[in-house]
């Protein structure tokens, strides 16, 4: 995912540590995902729309 996020828009994502077992995408310090909700791995295309939603 960190790759295609690079590829995309040109910025690279950083990797924090977490626990648990849980994964989140935080865009400007807000969680944008969570696998706590959904139980899964999100999609790039999730992740990019998120993405594009946080730059408007």
């Amino acid at each position: 995912m960190q790759a295609a996020i690079k590829t995309k828009y040109g910025i690279t994502a950083t990797l924090k540590e977490g626990a648990l077992g849980i994964f989140e995408v935080s865009i400007d310090d807000e969680v944008a995902y969570t696998n706590q909700e959904t139980f899964r791995f999100p999609t790039n295309e999730e992740i990019f729309t998120k993405i594009d939603a946080a730059k408007k």
